[in-house]
Formats: C-alpha cells, sequence, structure tokens
C-alpha cells in the first residue's frame, strides 16, 4: 500500500499533459481569414451563381471539403488584403486547400488578376469559374494527399478522445469523496493517449510527406488555373470597356444579368472587332481633348498666328517651362504660335448627332486587316454616340440599305445610353441594296421634330456608306429646304469606295463635307470628324 500514492504521483504527472491536449482548441476549415461580411458576400454570390452552384455540387460530389476550397479561392480573389491562416490553425484535413491557396497567393499571375477581382463579387466568382479545370485536376493529383489528412485528423481525434479519457479517470476519483482511481485504471488510459499520439504523429508525417509530394502539381495547377482566369478577366475588362461599358455600371447589374452581359459581348457578331471599337472610342476621347468649341470648319492642319483658342498641345505645354515662357510670349506678340488650321464648316452643332450607317451586303466586304466596312463604320458610330454623350446632344443611329429597309435607334442625351440597345443597334445588319433618300429623310424628319420640341438647331448627320445611288429632284430640292430652314451639316464617308467620293458623285452633292476611307486599319483617318462635330 505504500507504494501506491508514489506510484500515482507519477502517473498523474504523467497524465497532465494529456489533460491539456484535452482542452485543445477547435482548428479552423478555412484557410483564408474572413469577417462576417465576406461570408455574407460568398453566401450571396453563391446563391446568384448557377454556375458556381453547379461547380460546388460536381466537386462535392468526388471530393471531400470542397465547398470550404471555392469559398478560400473567392475570398483570395475578392477581399481587399487576403490574409492566410498560420498551417498550425488549420484542420489536418484542410492543409490541401490551405497549400493551394497559399500557392495562389504566392503566384504573380494572382495578383495581376487581383486587379480585375479585388471588391468585385461577380468578377471574384468569373475567377472562380474560370479555374474550375484547374480545381478538378488539382483535387485529382491531391487525392494521396487528401486521405493521407483525413487519417491525420481521425487520428489527432483519437488522440484528443484518450486525452479525454484519461481527465475523466482523474475526474471520477476526484468526485467519489477522496476515493483514489486504481494505478491500473490510470495506467491504461495514459498508455492509450500515448499510443493515440504516436499514431496521430505518424499520420502528420505520412500526411506531410504526401502534401510535400503533391506541392509541385499543386504549384502547377494553380499557376495554369490563374492564368487563364486572369486571361479571361483581362479579356471581359477590354470588352467591357471597348463597349463603353463603364465599371460603375456593371456594378450595380444583378449577377445573372451581368453574366449574360459579358456572354454577349463575346459571343457578338462584332466581338472579333472589339479592340477596333475601343481605338475608334479612345482616338475620339483624345480628339475631344483637342477640340475648340469656337473653331470654324473642318481642321486641316497646322498654321500660324496668334488665336489661344485653336493653340496645338505641344504649344501650350511650352507654358510649363519656366525658360521657354518668354519664347511663348514672343512668339505670340508676333503671331507665330502654331494654331490648329479649319475651313469651310460652320462651328459646333447644337442639335442631335445622327449616324446613317450603310448595312446594305457590300458592307460585309473586307479590306486592309481583316476588318469589314460594315466594322469600321458601326465603331466610328459607337465613336460618335460617346461624342453625343459628352457634349449632351442627343444620338439617333439611323441603320439602313434597300429603300423598304430602315431601323433607328434613339438615344436621348437625358437618358443612360442603354448597353443591350447599344448592342442591338451594333448587331442588327439588314442587307439588300442601298438607298439614300429614306435614311437622309427619316434624319430630316427627326432634326425638325427636335427643333419644334425644343428649338435646337445645327444638329449633323454623318453618312457612312460604301456605294453611290440616285435621288429624284424632287426630293433634293425638298432636302436643301429641310437642310437650310434647320441649319445641320452633312458629312460623307466613303468606305472602301473611293468613286462614292468623287466631285460629282451623289453623296458629294448632298454633304457638306466629304472623305473617303480605304484603310480600315486606321482610326485617325476620321478624326478631324471629332473635333468639328
Amino acid at each position: 500500500m505504500g507504494d501506491t500514492p508514489n506510484t500515482l504521483d507519477d502517473l498523474a504527472n504523467r497524465s497532465a499533459k494529456w489533460l491539456g491536449l484535452s482542452d485543445a482548441p477547435e482548428r479552423h476549415t478555412a484557410a483564408v481569414v474572413a469577417d462576417r461580411f465576406d461570408r455574407f458576400t460568398w453566401q450571396d454570390t453563391h446563391g446568384q451563381s448557377a454556375g458556381l452552384r453547379d461547380l460546388a455540387e460536381e466537386l462535392d460530389q468526388r471530393h471531400d471539403h470542397t465547398a470550404d476550397l471555392l469559398t478560400d479561392v473567392f475570398l483570395a480573389a475578392y477581399k481587399v488584403r487576403p490574409r492566410l491562416r498560420e498551417h498550425a490553425e488549420m484542420d489536418p484535413s484542410r492543409l490541401v486547400n490551405h497549400q493551394v491557396i497559399a500557392s495562389l497567393l504566392d503566384s504573380p499571375e494572382f495578383t495581376e488578376l487581383r486587379r480585375e477581382t479585388t471588391g468585385d463579387p461577380y468578377a471574384a466568382a468569373m475567377a472562380v469559374l474560370a479555374q474550375a479545370a484547374a480545381l478538378r485536376r488539382l483535387l485529382e493529383d491531391s487525392s494521396a494527399a487528401r486521405r493521407s489528412a483525413e487519417q491525420a485528423k481521425k487520428a489527432q481525434q483519437d488522440a484528443v478522445s484518450a486525452a479525454t479519457a484519461v481527465a475523466e479517470v482523474l475526474q471520477q476519483a476526484a468526485d467519489e469523496e477522496g476515493a483514489a482511481p486504481t494505478p491500473a485504471a490510470v495506467q491504461q488510459a495514459i498508455e492509450t493517449a500515448e499510443a493515440a499520439e504516436a499514431a496521430a504523429r505518424q499520420a502528420a508525417r505520412a500526411a506531410a510527406q504526401a502534401l510535400t509530394m503533391a506541392m509541385p502539381g499543386i504549384r502547377a495547377a494553380a499557376r495554369n488555373g490563374v492564368a487563364k482566369a486572369a486571361e479571361g478577366a483581362r479579356q471581359e475588362t477590354a470588352l467591357m470597356r471597348a463597349w463603353g461599358v463603364a465599371p460603375g455600371q456593371t456594378e450595380r447589374m444583378p449577377f445573372d444579368q451581368r453574366a449574360r452581359l459579358a456572354e454577349r459581348l463575346r459571343t457578338s457578331r462584332l466581338a472579333e472587332w472589339a479592340e477596333l471599337i475601343g481605338r475608334f472610342r479612345q482616338m475620339a476621347d483624345g480628339e475631344r481633348a483637342h477640340k475648340v468649341e469656337n473653331a470654324t470648319g473642318e481642321l486641316v492642319g497646322v498654321t500660324l498666328g496668334d488665336d489661344l483658342s485653336r493653340v496645338i498641345p505641344s504649344e501650350l505645354a511650352n507654358l510649363g517651362l519656366p525658360a521657354l515662357r518668354a519664347v511663348f510670349a514672343a512668339r505670340y506678340a508676333a503671331g507665330e504660335l502654331m494654331l490648329y488650321d479649319s475651313q469651310g464648316e460652320q462651328s459646333t452643332g447644337q442639335g442631335a448627332i445622327i449616324a446613317c450607317v450603310d448595312t446594305s451586303h457590300s458592307m460585309y466586304e473586307a479590306g486592309p486587316g481583316g476588318v469589314t466596312r460594315e466594322a469600321w463604320a458601326k465603331a466610328c458610330a459607337l465613336a460618335l454616340l460617346d461624342q453625343a454623350r459628352h457634349a449632351g446632344r442627343d444620338f439617333v443611329g439611323i441603320l439602313f440599305s434597300a429603300a423598304d429597309k430602315l431601323q433607328v435607334f434613339r438615344f436621348p442625351a437625358d437618358e443612360p445610353a442603354d448597353i443591350t440597345q447599344v448592342l442591338d443597334f451594333a448587331e442588327t445588319f439588314l442587307g439588300g441594296g442601298t438607298s439614300y433618300q429614306r435614311p437622309l429623310s427619316a434624319a430630316g424628319d427627326l432634326l425638325e421634330e427636335e427643333f419644334n420640341d425644343t428649338a435646337r438647331a445645327r444638329g449633323d448627320i454623318v453618312m457612312l456608306t460604301d456605294d453611290d445611288c440616285g435621288v429624284t429632284e424632287q426630293w433634293m430640292r425638298r432636302w436643301k429646304d429641310t437642310k437650310h430652314r434647320l441649319g445641320f451639316r452633312v458629312f460623307g464617308v466613303a468606305i472602301g469606295a473611293p468613286r462614292v467620293a468623287d466631285a460629282d458623285s451623289v453623296l458629294d452633292a448632298l454633304c457638306d463635307n466629304l472623305r473617303s476611307i480605304e484603310d480600315f486599319t486606321d482610326v485617325h483617318a476620321a478624326a478631324d470628324l471629332f473635333r468639328v462635330i
């Protein structure tokens, strides 16, 4: 009996570590630290996106813990400063997920991707979906590591259960009014706990080894998936920008509506010309920066003078250099400043800008760079829409071909331009022959209606066509009378057909200003339009 207290003391000392283990904190299943707002954003986006739900269901049928992985990938793309939990904080079964996210966050490609996705739930969700193939491959390739991680978790749970048993043996003795547990009971509980701990350590080592072996594949799959997602995000951003969709517009769209818009932009008839449309809009934006509201006429070059309203930008830049200010003043006094030169036009209009776009069969014809006549004309018309928005003017797009084919798209200045209507205008192609009278009569009627309603005159009509056709004398007399009464201007652009711009052509007789375009890759060929319209 004398040995029992010492034996129990020894066992009590050995049991101390197991008492602490039984109270070990719970491990985390999420690799990315998130607050309730982050979790709500994910849940809301997941609820709106059929694609995310389908992917989650597919992966969950084949692998464990994929819901946590998708959440982590989304939050890593969405959060401004995503913070990865420490390795030791993670539930063993989620260590592969942890490594996937660590690989993403260490990737330069993911940093590039986050420029498009941070703070944008839709873009972050699209990034997850774009990585779907990589995630499938990654989950397959890391299946051994995942099994080892599950075994490690089970071993850890067994160790905690054994530690709890040690605590229960000692607690039972304490509850029985001074009764001491038998050394055999304590010894058995401790041995069970020690065996469980050894198994847990071995399972953890096996899991770590399996994870190490899976690491190259995880990193490669993560990089490939991110590269694809980044490219997709860049393309979508470029498409939105090219079509004039501002970030603020998309952020206010419901998820499904934005997804449908993105899909339509990708599959539009003019999708392959998005880069041309973007360059046209960029060119027009640059020309607006040079535009002088009081300049008279078409800008045809550079001349010398002292009209500060027409000074070219490089000349004005000299004012920013102290050493050249005196030179600027001297050249101004001598009337030798470089100015934009203009001729033969009225000043900028106040009424609507109307683009009449020929959509006859011949407009399908491609020119240099494979760009079609239609693509060039539609890109120019969309840039004119921007021009009208910036000037606070109504815009009307008139698509025409034969006399019986006409479609009108109206974009009032006091209403946001509906992107769906913009796409309808850009994608519509009527086919058939070419008639001038029908579209120009419609344009004249619209300008007259605007004048009668608002007293705004001096509109601008831009005729974009590749064909010449006759008009009746009676119609021409009415046209000239309407034009004189309302004071509008007519600009003609002959696309890929120089003969249409000949001095004796019908189009020349109809227009105040006429030019021929043959290089469809050159958006600057019509640059002066955006200075005088």
